[in-house]
């Protein structure tokens, strides 16, 4: 189990286990124990679609919601960029668990490199945008529309 707080200083607990699988799945279809399934595979839509990921996490949380006194809607706002990421840390480091403990390795170690594609790619449009000289994009522009080409 991975534990987050949110941006009201409420703890969630995030727990994979058989039975919140079969609710992200008849919630959401989608088959959290087959992450390589799917064209593209199911660890790249949530890497790349956070409104996916926000659902299958807030999912894995609902038998939290009465605790909290909040419902499914109330959530998504306790959702802040900060709780976000955490969220997210918290439910990568649950998969790689699972999929660990159940004697996967191959999937565990699937989520964790795709787990570290995510912080990689942060990183390298972090640098790539540093390092961007927005003068000199300007001028090549001007200089393409004033040359005629």
């Amino acid at each position: 189990m991975q534990v987050f707080k949110d941006n009201a200083n409420r703890n969630w607990t995030i727990s994979l286990n058989i039975g919140s699988a079969m609710s992200v799945k008849d919630r959401l279809g989608i088959d959290l124990l087959q992450p390589e399934s799917g064209d593209p595979p199911l660890l790249t839509r949530l890497g790349t679609d956070e409104m996916l990921l926000a659902q299958v996490i807030a999912t894995l949380l609902e038998s939290q919601f009465e605790l909290h006194k909040i419902d499914a809607t109330q959530i998504y706002q306790c959702f802040d960029g900060q709780t976000f990421a955490r969220a997210h840390e918290s439910f990568y480091k649950e998969l790689i668990d699972f999929f660990q403990n159940r004697g996967r390795i191959d999937r565990a170690k699937a989520v964790e490199k795709q787990m570290n594609m995510i912080l990689a790619g942060i990183k390298a449009a972090e640098s790539q945008l540093e390092n961007l000289d927005v003068n000199q994009v300007v001028e090549t522009a001007m200089t393409g529309l004033t040359s005629g080409k």
